[in-house]
């Protein structure tokens, strides 16, 4: 048993209304209650075919198709849960069993958690969508999900299988294997924790953290296939890890964290990773690091032309801390005259590659201590050309 997750789509998109909307509800469970072998159903615009809502309710190999319907307002959708197949808001617990969850409607989440204290459980089920703005599993507003043993495929834009958005909140994911086109695997604007998974975007990056959220990952294999031309970034880097502040609200400003131990990361277009107007921390322990565009950079650490909105030119910058723990990698890194870069190697770490510094690509005022690498006692660090540091 695996999660199968195929996405189309890039990052969540926006909205400018502050007021928590989630439309109306063909079928709605707010006592506790257990369901078994139940069909629920909807074609309605801004229209959930299930809602839970404060209430514990346990279902058991139940159906729920959203078979059609839109939502007038995609950012309700994103944010909100208004017309996803599942929602579960206002405090509920929702524990899934054997499921089958198919949308087939613009901004048609699979099963949504919002907010603060609700929580979804979902295992051996399978979620499907089809339009545009429709994630797999979407946790917002601080809700929690806990996922085990998924099949999900999601084939419209801005469509990540493993999705957060606005108000963040907890994701934990086991067992899982994630196909993707033209969207991350796992978009995070919240604690996503993935376990044992595959994760693999056909023409997209694998993973992007946004904002002060994070993705920590355990032995899992991850693969990414960047479009030059397609999705979201790509006019502005093409990459197989993104860790970024859109500063479109969506994700709080602070510190980033990128956490992956054992497992393969396994990158077929540009930079293995990228970081652009953020402060974050990475680190790597036992990751077989694979990057087959012999051009792409381990690491590339810059500001961007804030042309998406990406913090002022000149101004946005990133500074990285990067912790390799008994780790093998192999590659060169770029830092721009903006950013900084804390390397540190330890635990009998090898790092085979040079480090740059390069001129920030709109003039903005450099900084010092553009690069720092400390090696400790048993690491060592093979330079296989000039650098400065």
């Amino acid at each position: 048993t695996a999660v199968v997750i195929k996405n189309i789509g890039g990052a969540p998109g926006d909205s400018n209304s502050g007021e928590v909307e989630q439309g109306a509800s063909a079928n709605t469970i707010n006592r506790d209650s257990q369901v078994s072998g139940m069909t629920y159903t909807s074609d309605g615009d801004d229209e959930n075919a299930l809602r839970v809502t404060n209430a514990s309710a346990t279902l058991n190999g139940v159906t729920v198709n959203k078979s059609g319907g839109a939502s007038s307002n995609p950012g309700n959708g994103d944010f909100y849960g208004t017309n996803a197949a599942l929602l579960a808001t206002d405090g509920a617990t929702v524990t899934i069993q054997d499921a089958t969850i198919t949308s087939n409607a613009q901004g048609g989440n699979g099963v949504f958690s919002y907010g603060k204290g609700t929580m979804v459980n979902i295992s051996d089920s399978t979620i499907t969508t089809q339009k545009d703005n429709s994630g797999g599993i979407q946790t917002t507003g601080g809700g929690t999900t806990n996922a085990t043993n998924l099949t999900v495929e999601t084939n419209g834009n801005s469509s990540a299988a493993i999705r957060s958005d606005r108000g963040g909140g907890t994701v934990n994911v086991e067992k899982g294997t994630s196909k993707g086109y033209n969207s991350p695997a796992v978009y995070s604007t919240a604690d996503i924790t993935v376990k044992n998974a595959a994760l693999t975007a056909e023409n997209s990056e694998a993973l992007v953290v946004e904002g002060k959220n994070s993705i920590t990952l355990e032995n899992c294999d991850v693969s990414g296939n960047m479009s030059d031309s397609k999705g979201t970034s790509s006019s502005e880097n093409v990459h197989n890890v993104m860790i970024y502040q859109s500063m479109s609200g969506d994700a709080e400003t602070g510190t980033a964290n990128f956490s992956m131990t054992g497992g393969t990361l396994n990158g077929n277009n540009g930079d293995q990773f990228y970081v652009t107007n953020t402060d974050c921390n990475i680190t790597l322990s036992g990751v077989t690091l694979v990057n087959k565009d012999t051009d792409g950079k381990l690491l590339r650490v810059t500001g961007n032309s804030a042309a998406r909105g990406w913090g002022t030119a000149g101004k946005n910058g990133a500074q990285v801390t990067f912790t390799a723990d008994a780790q093998t990698m192999e590659g060169d890194m770029e830092v721009d005259t903006i950013s900084t870069l804390d390397l540190t190697l330890k635990n009998n770490s090898t790092f085979t590659g040079t480090i740059q510094i390069v001129d920030n690509a709109d003039g903005g005022t450099a900084v010092e201590n553009n690069a720092v690498v400390t090696i400790e006692k048993g690491s060592k660090w093979v330079l296989t050309g000039d650098c400065t540091i």
